[in-house]
């Protein structure tokens, strides 16, 4: 079996996995990046980010250097990093694994942000339901402030100048506060809405000042490109297949579902999900066949049964009819699973997650889950699944009728269930009979 986690403190085997404290994390070898970037011009720091090609591996996989090139000049005033480790993708466990047993890489990558972008508040937003996880990261971070990583006399113990406060903020536990700018109002003591956008956070975002927003894991992927260079990241993953942005890099891949050792794993992005099943998850639970996976988070669509060897990369939206490689996290299903019944238990946890500010998610949402409702207990029509995919392919950013993308989310999931799987909701369906008025005589 492949060796997992060849870069990080966490060991393979779950029996071996403790916490890393502060003075482990030096011992192996941790703040070394941090002291390297100390002695760079901060620009040179988000030029070595921009370089590395790093994609977000929050869902979106946008640049993260590039996203930190939109931020103005400093004006003197408080400028935000925030945190989103507000892991709350159905299937997704990859953050948490990295707040459980290594909160100092996360941390290392959070300082070398803010000397790079020159951001001096940093806002940790963690779920709400990880209250175990809220107090390890809130131990590191108290680690990092005795041992000088942050707080007023600069970072590192006053390496620099440039000093740097962090504050762990809780969730309530809503799924929509993982959309970036519904987490800054939440961490303003506001229902977390999503915004309208433009302004973009990085002009205009927590308490109106310019912020950067990252995914914990981006984070930690930071003090391994600063440590090893530029060239060591891009010789992990893969260019694009289809003339798009590349995919460097090793990814943090958490694999459930029907398989026999669900765990997660980083591996090379561009590895096929036959081979992350396999080699790395044991193989299909009991030896049954592969019917289909959830890319990477529910949110992002599934995988039909032809598509195992679908590439875990960035280009598996466009090759593969799923909105985008999401978390990376797959969730497996078997040759013995209800496809019928996944899509309808999908859209009940839309409807329940969506916030209500846009109608036609609020509205849409449960429109879709009653109609498979409908169509999982034997009462619907042809008629009603075909209306399902009308309102689902009518709501979302994409048709442009809501702010966020919680209502793409839903669309993709429950879509692409349908069309990769529709025989087995047509044999639920009763055919609609278009009623006959009979004809009376004059």
């Amino acid at each position: 079996m492949p060796e997992r986690f060849l870069t990080r403190n966490i060991p393979a085997k779950r029996e071996d996995r403790q916490t890393v404290s502060y003075e482990t994390y030096v011992e192996r070898g941790g703040y070394a990046a941090l002291k390297k970037a100390l002695m760079m011009p901060p620009e040179e720091v988000v030029t070595i980010v921009k370089d590395a090609e790093l994609r977000g591996r929050g869902g979106a996989g946008f640049p993260c250097g590039v996203k930190w090139t939109f931020l103005p000049e400093p004006d003197g005033k408080t400028r935000y990093l925030c945190v989103n480790c507000d892991e709350a993708e159905p299937g997704t466990f990859k953050d948490r694994l990295l707040v459980d047993f290594d909160p100092h890489s996360v941390i290392e990558g959070m300082a070398i942000a803010s000397y790079a972008c020159r951001l001096d508040s940093v806002y940790f937003f963690i779920r709400g339901e990880w209250s175990e996880q809220a107090v390890i990261m809130q131990n590191a971070i108290d680690e990092a402030y005795a041992n000088g990583i942050f707080g007023s006399q600069g970072l590192m113990g006053g390496a620099s100048d440039f000093a740097v406060e962090c504050t762990l903020h809780r969730s309530a536990g809503a799924y929509i506060c993982g959309e970036e700018t519904a987490l800054l109002e939440a961490v303003e003591g506001k229902r977390g809405w999503p915004r309208i956008k433009p302004p973009f956070p990085a002009v205009k975002g927590l308490f109106g000042r310019p912020t950067i927003i990252n995914n914990v894991e981006t984070l930690a992927a930071i003090p391994l490109i600063i440590e090893h260079g530029v060239e060591w990241w891009k010789s992990f993953g893969c260019t694009s297949s289809i003339g798009g942005p590349a995919s460097f890099g090793l990814k943090l891949m958490g694999v459930s579902g029907h398989v026999n050792n669900p765990d997660v794993f980083e591996i090379e992005l561009g590895t096929t999900l036959r081979t992350l099943v396999e080699q790395y998850a044991g193989g299909m639970k009991d030896g049954r066949r592969f019917k289909g996976a959830i890319a990477g988070g529910v949110s992002m669509g599934i995988l039909g049964p032809d598509q195992f060897d679908a590439e875990m990369d960035f280009d598996i939206g466009k090759k593969y009819d799923v909105m985008g490689l999401g978390t990376a996290c797959p969730t497996i299903f078997d040759e013995g699973t209800d496809m019928v019944a996944v899509a309808r238990n999908v859209a009940r946890f839309f409807k329940n997650e969506s916030c209500g500010q846009c109608t036609p998610c609020r509205e849409g949402a449960d429109w879709i889950y009653k109609l498979l409702c409908r169509i999982e207990s034997g009462d619907g029509s042809m008629k009603d699944l075909d209306q399902v995919l009308e309102v689902a392919g009518s709501m979302g950013i994409i048709p442009g009728t809501t702010i966020c993308g919680l209502a793409d989310g839903n669309n993709w999931a429950v879509r692409t269930i349908i069309n990769k799987y529709r025989s087995e909701f047509e044999e639920r369906c009763k055919p609609y009979i278009v009623p006959v008025t009979p004809l009376t005589a004059s």
